[in-house]
């Protein structure tokens, strides 16, 4: 059988925190032995503010350090909208999370955000998105998929994640690397998205999701799955996947819990 995804629950946010920083650094430590450097995708929605709290904690022991400066870090999808618009996870991240860095370079992460030139071509601005990968990730014949040390993503309300959505064509994109939508069930409607093959490709997938408003849907997820991106994210994945939830986000969900352990 198998081996399934990992369910951590925590009471609150704030409890859940430290063990995603943690499970972060721990993902960090690999990527940096592996390749010198830690590829990281993330998605927006309330994740950065999620991940803030975690990441620009003060350290509590020498191995407790975020290496900033070795963080290549992308985006698992973004809305064609400029980059200080308040749509752009690009500018989320920006907001919550980058600014609050130290600004003198010690920490200094390198960041992806997509060609604000092609805003108007969703199918352009996929294209010029996927040539980024590919200058990071090695050729594009040579490389069959990127492989993300970790990808950090949120869960929305209908099971979609990243912008991949319940029913949409775009679940059954097998070979491009990031691609366009034009008629997001969410606005704005024009964005770009990892495709399912690159998420599910990951060293590692790690799911922040939070809130009694996501009890429905964690549980057609966990108990269902009906082909929701989130499930599916889980069944490609297996045990690489890692779901960090509060308590309430998943009450009344019958699937296994872990207790949270390095």
């Amino acid at each position: 059988m198998a081996k399934q995804a990992n369910l951590y629950p925590f009471p609150t946010v704030e409890a859940l925190a430290p063990a995603l920083r943690a499970y972060v650094i721990t993902c960090q430590e690999a990527g940096i032995q592996r390749h010198g450097v830690f590829k990281v995708a993330v998605s927006g929605g309330s994740l950065p503010k999620t991940l803030a709290q975690a990441l620009l904690a003060a350290p509590t022991s020498e191995t407790d350090v975020v290496k900033w400066n070795q963080w290549e870090i992308f985006f698992a999808d973004e809305r064609a909208v400029p980059l200080d618009h308040a749509d752009s996870n690009y500018g989320l991240l920006k907001t919550e999370l980058l600014d609050k860095l130290p600004q003198d370079g010690s920490a200094a992460p390198t960041v992806h955000p997509v060609d604000v030139e092609a805003l108007d071509d969703a199918q352009e601005l996929a294209d010029r998105y996927e040539q980024t990968l590919v200058k990071s990730f090695a050729g594009r014949d040579s490389v069959r998929l990127p492989i993300f040390d970790l990808l950090l993503l949120g869960c929305g309300p209908d099971g979609h994640t990243c912008s991949l959505f319940p029913g949409h064509e775009l679940l059954r994109e097998t070979s491009a690397w990031v691609a366009p939508i034009e008629d997001s069930p969410k606005p704005p409607p024009r964005r770009v998205t990892l495709t399912l093959p690159v998420v599910t490709h990951a060293v590692r997938v790690a799911f922040v999701a939070t809130g009694g408003g996501k009890k429905e849907v964690m549980k057609e997820i966990f108990e269902e799955g009906n082909g929701l991106p989130c499930a599916l994210v889980n069944e490609g994945c297996g045990e690489r996947c890692s779901w960090f939830v509060d308590n309430a986000a998943v009450e009344g969900v019958s699937y296994p819990r872990r207790p949270f352990n390095l």
